[in-house]
């Protein structure tokens, strides 16, 4: 039987090559796990009724994570470490748990690039939680499925 996984029911890590984990705190939202492919397509030549279409390049998306603003700068660190290590990568894994969390699926990336940081929406008369916001490029996407 197949097991269901939950939306709400998730971890993201993020690893720099060489040093301790990114993220000391757990995200609210993440989005944008995706890949795209884009066919080429081709006519033969005298059969005006078909078109072939073959496998083209593959881009992914922009993962965006959202979390409640904590006294760890782990994420603005980070982005600022990238403005003066340019092709400093991390690597990251989204873990889907299962109901039981004894089963995940992981989606794998790597040559992950912050590309948007954004900082909490400040009004005094909400009264909700800070919420901040980092957009990540990332160069590939893979998935591990579960154990059984």
């Amino acid at each position: 039987m197949a097991q269901l996984f939950t939306t709400f029911n998730f971890k993201v890590l993020l690893h720099l090559p060489n040093q301790k984990d990114l993220c000391e705190a757990a995200f609210s939202e993440c989005s944008g796990l995706e890949m795209n492919m884009a066919p080429k397509t081709i006519r033969e030549g005298g059969n005006n009724g078909r078109q072939i279409h073959l496998a083209g390049p593959v881009s992914f998306g922009q993962l965006s994570l959202k979390r409640g603003m904590t006294s760890s700068f782990d994420l603005w660190e980070w982005f600022d470490k990238v403005q003066q290590q340019r092709n400093l990568r991390a690597s990251g894994e989204i873990h889907l748990l299962s109901p039981s969390r004894e089963k995940t699926v992981i989606f794998k990336l790597s040559g992950c690039l912050p590309v948007k940081l954004r900082a909490p929406t400040l009004s005094a008369k909400d009264g909700q939680i800070a919420i901040e916001e980092m957009q990540i490029a990332y160069e590939h996407l893979r998935i591990l499925k579960p154990n059984r």
